[in-house]
């Protein structure tokens, strides 16, 4: 599987999440077998107009490929914006056409350049002639119903110099509910000749393969099921290269990982904001645990990383 000249050792990826795919996260699900990551989208206007968060947002570390990920809706800016991303030498510059949050989809962009293609196009055309890395685009299956216009986008990102598109199986309208669109998924695949990456309901290695079987896509981003589920991409590994089944991390492997992934969190962001995201993050790797709901409500108590430390202790011996 390669994008432009980068080759990647395995095919599954972690989905550009914002307020989720931080550093931070991004290192970890690196370590535990992701093949490539993307920052957090970044506003094209916010990042040509020197707003820090914005040049925050595209620091990364030791996770390599990794792209850095834009949204907006004018061209110029849009180019701008991809040449102001280069000082943080990103491997890709992707273009976000896919977010249905309402603050970026009502304000035209995000999602709904899916109702827009000829505007897709131009920004896409824009992006890869300023910008001297491979560029992809990350679409939805339309805005709706009745604009259905991934397949369209796809060949128009493919004729503007996209090097590779991925496609989330949904509409901007259903969200995050239903079921993904496998037949979208193919149809793009069917229509272009850059490499299709899958998006939608990827949680475990089986519907990884469901979604590889179903579309023929070239390789699989995964999402909300990476959520408190790093292991989610070594286990995706084993069972597409050598057809084996990992067992699932113990309690005490899961507490171990979330300790280092929120320490990791304090060292980039300082433990004030560390611990208030660290609330969001413990909730999915408690899931499923013994007396899960006391302990979500315990943490969202929490203040310093020590205790922190002192809950997961607690966690471990309530689930042994």
């Amino acid at each position: 599987m390669k994008i432009g000249e980068i080759e990647f050792k395995h095919i599954a990826f972690l989905a550009p999440m914002a307020g989720i795919a931080d550093r931070a996260f991004r290192e970890l699900c690196v370590n535990h077998g992701a093949a490539y990551t993307v920052t957090e989208m970044v506003s094209s206007k916010g990042l040509t107009m020197g707003d820090r968060k914005s040049g925050e947002l595209l620091k990364t570390g030791n996770e390599r490929p990794c792209g850095a990920q834009l949204f907006g809706d004018e061209p110029e800016i849009m180019a701008a914006a991809a040449v102001k991303c280069l000082e943080f030498s990103p491997d890709i510059i992707d273009i976000n056409m896919g977010c249905p949050a309402p603050k970026v989809a009502m304000n035209g962009g995000g999602a709904s350049l899916m109702k827009n293609p000829q505007l897709a196009y131009e920004i896409i055309k824009a992006v890869a002639g300023a910008a001297d890395v491979p560029v992809t685009v990350k679409i939805r299956k339309g805005w709706d119903d009745e604009t259905v216009t991934a397949v369209e986008i796809a060949q128009l990102a493919e004729k503007a110099g996209a090097a590779a598109v991925a496609v989330h199986g949904r509409t901007r309208k259903e969200m995050y509910s239903g079921t993904v669109d496998y037949g979208i998924i193919r149809k793009v695949k069917e229509a272009v000749s850059i490499p299709v990456i899958g998006n939608g309901d990827i949680t475990d290695e089986q519907s990884a393969a469901v979604m590889l079987e179903k579309t023929g896509c070239d390789a699989l981003m995964v999402g909300r099921g990476a959520l408190g589920n790093p292991w989610v991409f070594s286990k995706i590994n084993a069972y597409l290269d050598e057809c084996r089944v990992l067992p699932d991390p113990s309690v005490s492997e899961k507490m171990l990982t979330m300790l280092k992934h929120i320490k990791t969190i304090v060292e980039y962001k300082g433990e004030y904001t560390a611990m208030r995201e660290a609330r969001h993050h413990a909730a999915y790797y408690t899931k499923g645990l013994r007396g899960g709901a006391a302990l979500r409500r315990e943490m969202c108590r929490l203040e310093r990383y020590e205790e922190l430390e002192e809950l997961a202790l607690k966690i471990v011996k309530d689930n042994s």
